[in-house]
């Protein structure tokens, strides 16, 4: 049976920045019930006391602080950043997919060059140095491109800790402070222990500042 509590959390966890300031007792949970009952009426079909929103608000927030005490994570580590990158998406192919079987000899991985491939359901996504562009758009002749962006930069932590993967929540944690800075992602590329974003130069120093703080403390 659907009840209060599951609306209430269903409505605020809709809400990451509002779901963020509850948990750290920054938002004024009478306020924050007053706001959500419409929509919790509405959800329900029937009128809900403020009381019992603001008791489930209150049992939302300790569930949310406690589960983030549990899942604490050691985000320390090292960032490396990389700049003049650039991005295409292609239409996912069986020729594209025979083709990439070569595409490290468009970079020298040994000199540092960037080289990222994500593969889609229905397109493939190629991060590239930007000085291996016209290698690239001869490699990709005759496949179908969508986009392409251009001054772009990578921006990776390597985490001491090994349990970066097994922890929920390290990559939400990440991006929703980028977002508190107004930074846009364009790519997140992982692995066990480096994750690493494509972002816009222009927003490159606002997200180093962000992660190097967290990598620091």
């Amino acid at each position: 049976m659907v009840t209060v509590s599951h609306i209430v959390k269903k409505i605020i966890s809709e809400q990451p920045f509002v779901e963020e300031a509850l948990s750290n007792g920054i938002i004024s949970i009478a306020s924050l019930a007053e706001r959500i009952t419409p929509k919790v009426e509405q959800e329900l079909g029937k009128k809900v006391s403020l009381s019992a929103i603001v008791m489930a608000l209150r049992r939302y927030s300790e569930e949310i602080s406690k589960h983030r005490k549990q899942a604490a994570f050691d985000y320390s580590g090292e960032l490396i950043i990389k700049t003049n990158i650039c991005d295409f998406t292609a239409v996912k192919s069986t020729n594209l997919m025979a083709k990439l079987r070569t595409i490290h000899n468009l970079v020298n991985l040994d000199r540092g060059d960037t080289l990222n491939v994500i593969i889609g359901n229905n397109e493939v996504s190629i991060i590239i140095s930007n000085k291996h562009e016209e290698k690239l758009k001869s490699f990709l002749s005759g496949e179908k491109i969508l986009n392409k962006e251009q001054n772009l930069v990578s921006l990776a932590i390597i985490f001491k800790s090994e349990r970066f993967t097994d922890t929920p929540g390290v990559i939400f944690n990440i991006v929703r402070k980028l977002a508190w800075e107004n930074v846009n992602i364009y790519e997140i590329v992982s692995t066990m222990t480096e994750l690493t974003f494509i972002l816009s130069k222009k927003d490159s120093m606002k997200a180093y500042n962000v992660l190097q703080e967290m990598v620091s403390r």
